[in-house]
C-alpha cells in the first residue's frame, strides 16, 4: 500500500481508490478501443472510471425494443469519453438518452434517411449501430458517426450551459469561426482537397467534421492547418502525448 506523505498524497489516493472498474466483459470491450489502449495506466484508470460514470448516467435504448448489449454501451460510451477526456465536465448535461438504430432510420425533422441525429430538445441523440461500428474500425477515413454526433452536443452545450468546460468550447469555437474568414486561410482551404465538402454546410457541421479529422488524421490536420488544430486543441483541452 502506498502510503501519504502529505495531503497532497492523501487526495491523490484517494482520487486513484474512488475511480469507478468496469465489470469484466465491459473492461474486455475497452480494451479493444484503440484510444484507451494507447493511454499510460494512470490515464487509462481514468477512462474506465468516465466510461463507467457516463454509462450510468445515461438511458440507452435499442430502437428493436431489444435489450441494449454491454458492448454497445461501452462502444458509444468510449467515443464519448475520447471526445471529452481533457475536460473536468464530461458527462454531457444536454444529453439524456441514446437510441440505438439496426439501420439508418426516417428522421421526423425532413423524413430523411439519418445514420445519427442529435435532438437537443427532447436530449436524445439517435445512432445506426453499424455506422457506428464503421466508423470506428476505419480510423484514417475521416467519416467517424458517434464523434461527429457527440461533437453536436458538446456544441450546442456550450451554447446553453455555463460551466468552464462550455464556456471554452465555445471561446475557441467562435475564434475558428473568425480563423475562417481570414483569406489566407480560405485559399488554402478552396485549394486543398484535404476537407470533405459537408464540412462547409454550416458552423455545426464544419465543428463536427473538423472533430473527425482532429481525431483520425492528427498529424495531416496539423501539417496542413496549424491553426484550426491548435484551437481544436485547445477547445477540448487535448493533450498530443494522447495520440502517441
Amino acid at each position: 500500500m502506498r502510503w501519504a506523505q502529505n495531503k497532497y498524497d492523501f487526495l491523490w489516493y484517494r482520487q486513484v481508490m474512488s475511480f469507478r472498474k468496469l465489470s469484466l466483459s465491459r473492461k474486455q470491450t475497452l480494451e479493444t478501443f484503440s484510444f484507451y489502449k494507447n493511454l499510460d495506466s494512470t490515464y487509462q484508470k481514468q477512462f474506465e472510471h468516465r466510461v463507467a460514470c457516463f454509462i450510468t448516467d445515461k438511458v440507452f435504448r435499442r430502437r428493436s425494443g431489444a435489450q441494449v448489449t454491454d458492448v454497445q454501451k461501452v462502444t458509444i460510451s468510449c467515443v464519448a469519453v475520447m471526445l471529452t477526456f481533457g475536460r473536468r465536465n464530461y458527462m454531457m448535461d444536454q444529453l439524456e438518452t441514446i437510441l440505438i438504430f439496426e439501420e439508418p432510420f426516417t428522421s421526423a425533422a425532413n423524413s430523411q434517411k439519418h445514420k445519427g441525429e442529435y435532438n437537443p430538445r427532447a436530449a436524445v441523440l439517435a445512432l445506426s449501430w453499424p455506422d457506428v461500428l464503421k466508423g470506428i474500425k476505419d480510423a484514417k477515413d475521416n467519416f467517424h458517426l458517434a464523434l461527429h454526433e457527440f461533437t453536436h452536443v458538446i456544441h450546442i452545450e456550450s451554447e446553453r450551459a455555463q460551466h468552464i468546460d462550455a464556456m471554452r468550447y465555445h471561446k475557441y469555437h467562435q475564434l475558428i469561426l473568425i480563423r475562417l474568414m481570414q483569406k489566407d486561410l480560405r485559399r488554402t482551404m478552396e485549394r486543398s482537397p484535404f476537407f470533405r465538402e459537408y464540412a462547409f454546410t454550416n458552423q455545426y457541421e464544419f465543428m463536427a467534421v473538423l472533430t473527425e479529422y482532429f481525431f483520425e488524421s492528427y498529424e495531416e490536420l496539423k501539417a496542413q492547418f496549424p491553426q484550426l488544430h491548435e484551437l481544436m486543441s485547445k477547445a477540448l483541452l487535448f493533450e498530443e502525448k494522447w495520440m502517441s
